[in-house]
């Protein structure tokens, strides 16, 4: 695989271990200036970085987010925030009386965050600096508003976790991924039989049956108190933008 961009999308996983080691200044900024050079739609840039720097505030989220302690000690944290606030300033400052922004506008504005997100994932993989995404930022709404100070029309939509990945994590071996034909449709969405579904996850499960080791991803993953309180939270998000 000769294309080191193509090359280092395959090889970049999630890093949850971090040395010691400090983001420089520069390495920093090189990960920030890639965030900004993704596309947005319309040029509107419905989105703000939030660089989390105090290590109080740090331990605050890693504790909203599921308890997830690692998080505290990575040496970068970034919240992308959905931002449909900005634009009602920026066109109140010409004078005009812009609507209220709805669910439309929200997801544009979450399409804006995660792409300007995965740019910096991927200049930080190219430096050398792990990353992780933690999805759970969009739990304990109430609490998380308190603490990253959100007004209105402002949602927290993925965050990131960055540091210099230890030897143990570098040779963790990536998880198997799944195959174009397992995840793209040609022209229109198709359904998958049951025969299709199994065969997709043969050899992915772990040694578990196919049907034991769903019953395990519901029990963990669908039908947890995470995934009950992320849907609660987004409750009260969206209560913004109706």
């Amino acid at each position: 695989m000769t294309n080191e961009i193509i090359k280092s999308l395959y090889e970049r996983k999630s890093i949850r271990i971090f040395t010691e080691e400090e983001i420089s200044r520069e390495d920093k900024n090189s990960i920030l200036q890639a965030a900004l050079q993704a596309p947005s739609a319309g040029c509107q840039l419905l989105y703000t970085i939030l660089d989390i720097t105090d290590a109080g505030k740090k331990e605050k989220i890693a504790l909203l987010c599921d308890n997830q302690l690692f998080m505290a000690k990575a040496k970068m944290m970034l919240v992308f925030c959905a931002d449909c606030r900005k634009w009602l300033s920026f066109y109140e400052e010409a004078g005009l009386k812009p609507r209220d922004p709805g669910a439309g506008d929200l997801l544009l504005a979450v399409e804006d965050a995660l792409i300007a997100a995965q740019n910096a994932v991927t200049a930080a993989e190219s430096l050398g600096i792990g990353s992780c995404y933690i999805g759970d930022v969009m739990e304990n709404a109430e609490e998380m508003k308190a603490v990253l100070q959100l007004p209105q029309y402002v949602y927290p939509a993925c965050l990131l976790v960055f540091g210099h990945p230890t030897e143990q994590q570098k040779l963790r071996k990536k998880p198997e991924r799944f195959r174009v034909s397992d995840i793209v449709c040609e022209n229109s969405y198709q359904d998958k039989s049951g025969a299709q579904i199994r065969e997709m996850f043969l050899g992915k499960t772990g040694g578990k049956s196919y049907d034991e080791w769903m019953e395990a991803f519901w029990k963990r993953k669908y039908e947890s108190d995470f995934s009950r309180e992320m849907n609660r939270s987004m409750e009260i998000y969206l209560r913004d933008f109706r």
